[in-house]
């Protein structure tokens, strides 16, 4: 197993109280497996995404219990010194928005060669080699122009396949993606993630792709963990889970998403799932769903008693009262 969150919380201090944006989180990556992290903003991807690397914006957020198993190292605890040999080394991320995430007073040329010295401890000549090699990697064309640019001067894709550049600079074994393609448009993000499908069959890294879209994670991930309100509600292989969800918030995450090629009334409206992940998460100890589930929200089980993921086939996990009930032997993961 390469990657291993175990019961992972995440707090952030905010006008006097504390704000729970990840409360029991689990889940594993092996070795060259790409998997999908997906729900609504305010489910706590981001913070679980940066929990990994110990990124948090210090010191309103913290890691409030859990661990994190790289490779047998617990992240969460490991020495400073040893999490910045594996921060960009090992675990390359790339972030949702690459125009904040770039230093606007370096060109792009010297920001890709940086991690190129610090972790593959290459000297300036062999550093701006291989970066005009890591660009021709993530199809940058007028490399050479490019490296002199500063990131301004870039439109958003061409920052994004930078940001891909840095990623893959240290030579990772785990890629986490941020919503690397949210800010993109369609054109743009088609080819990123044609690019990132490419790059992992070169060079079988391992990756967790954040995103709210289940339409791009059919394109990309092996496996899906459907996130809400903070906990993983619903994990399955792809195929499995696109073809038969089993909790009502994945349900209503793909009624949400339009089909290519489908037949629509003129002036139809796509369903939505009503009220917010804000509101319904501080619902108290039962279901945090339960305030916006549109099928189960008067059973006094989902409002007294929160779910625990069940085995509902093999590699299929859900945490929902009504699939346990519905299964005769399941399972508790």
């Amino acid at each position: 197993m390469l990657l291993e969150v175990r019961d992972l919380h995440v707090e952030y201090a905010a006008a006097g109280r504390t704000i729970r944006a990840v409360a029991g989180l689990s889940l594993t990556i092996e070795r060259g497996q790409a998997v999908g992290l997906v729900g609504e903003s305010g489910c706590g991807k981001t913070a679980t995404a940066l929990s990994i690397l110990r990124l948090l914006p210090e010191p309103t957020g913290r890691i409030a219990g859990g661990s994190i198993l790289f490779a047998g190292i617990d992240l969460a605890t490991c020495p400073a010194r040893q999490l910045r040999q594996i921060r960009g080394r090992r675990i390359g991320i790339v972030f949702q928005e690459p125009a904040g995430s770039l230093n606007p007073v370096l060109t792009v040329g010297e920001q890709i060669a940086e991690v190129l010295r610090l972790h593959q401890g290459l000297n300036r000549r062999a550093a701006a080699e291989q970066t005009v090699e890591l660009l021709q990697r993530v199809g940058v064309p007028a490399l050479k122009q490019r490296t002199r640019q500063y990131p301004h001067e870039l439109s958003g894709g061409l920052r994004q396949r930078v940001m891909i550049a840095m990623a893959l600079a240290g030579g990772p074994e785990l890629l986490i993606g941020d919503e690397p393609t949210g800010s993109l448009d369609v054109t743009v993000q088609a080819q990123i993630l044609r690019l990132l499908c490419d790059l992992r069959a070169v060079t079988g890294l391992a990756m967790l792709f954040i995103t709210h879209d289940l339409a791009l994670v059919a394109a990309l991930c092996d496996v899906v963990c459907v996130m809400y309100a903070g906990r993983i509600v619903e994990r399955a292989p792809r195929k499995l889970l696109l073809s038969n969800p089993r909790h009502p918030y994945t349900q209503g995450l793909l009624r949400c998403t339009p089909a290519l090629g489908g037949k629509f009334e003129r002036r139809q409206r796509l369903p939505v799932i009503p009220g917010d992940v804000t509101t319904s998460a501080a619902s108290g100890a039962g279901c945090a769903f339960q305030p916006r589930c549109p099928v189960h929200h008067d059973d006094p089980r989902c409002a007294s008693c929160r779910p625990t993921p069940v085995e509902v086939n093999p590699d299929h996990a859900c945490a929902c009262w009504h699939v346990a009930g519905e299964v005769p032997h399941a399972k508790k993961v």
